[in-house]
């Protein structure tokens, strides 16, 4: 079951992507390299309160965006669908969508920098998340393989973290989210109408 998130109403998961290092491929090896010009898989990440991973994607080269992962992978479209009840956050990487809330990118005093504060310490779960797989598998920090491999041992990693997570075994050592290179986003997409509409709607009702 998953676990929600106090404190934000309806969010049911905190989405971001994380770029797990790999030696150069030799097939299509600039389809790799990353915006911070070393070769790596652009990993998507979605965890609940709990520190669990409910769903990973782990299949790009480190060149796509974020926002093209998550705009293509089958848990969009299932939540566009309405087969999802609920919200993820995400933060400027992301466009706003009626299912994936993002920060007001200049919040006015009031609610919207009430929602935006609420909205950070909220995310900052995945980022925790993301820090906890790391700390546990040092493997991650730089895999010598194949990129197809590369994807079959990061899925793995994710799936060892959540029973590791689930049995409440302790983790190796303190989160490092302040070096993740997803850190900055230099080109955000356009935000969506109907996202933003809704962001609106639950910053007027929730965080006045």
């Amino acid at each position: 079951m998953v676990q929600k998130f106090p404190g934000f109403p309806g969010v049911i998961g905190c989405i971001d992507g994380t770029h797990i290092p790999i030696i150069a491929p030799s097939a299509n090896e600039g389809d790799y390299v990353n915006r911070k010009s070393f070769h790596s898989i652009n990993v998507q990440i979605i965890c609940d309160a709990a520190n669990i991973i409910i769903n990973v994607e782990a299949k790009w080269p480190g060149s796509v965006h974020d926002s093209r992962i998550f705009r293509e992978c089958t848990l969009s479209t299932k939540f566009g669908h309405g087969e999802f009840t609920g919200h993820l956050l995400g933060d400027r990487g992301y466009p706003c969508l009626p299912y994936l809330l993002t920060p007001y990118p200049d919040p006015e005093p009031g609610p919207q920098q009430r929602y935006n504060l609420a909205h950070c310490r909220t995310r900052a779960r995945v980022e925790m998340t993301i820090g906890m797989l790391k700390a546990r598998f040092q493997c991650l920090r730089r895999l010598r393989v194949t990129p197809e491999r590369a994807c079959d041992i990061i899925v793995a990693c994710v799936i060892l973290h959540n029973i590791a997570t689930i049995r409440g075994e302790h983790c190796p050592a303190e989160p490092d989210i302040s070096s993740d290179p997803h850190d900055e986003h230099p080109d955000p997409p356009m935000n969506v109408q109907d996202g933003r509409a809704v962001r609106e709607t639950i910053c007027h009702n929730h965080f006045l």
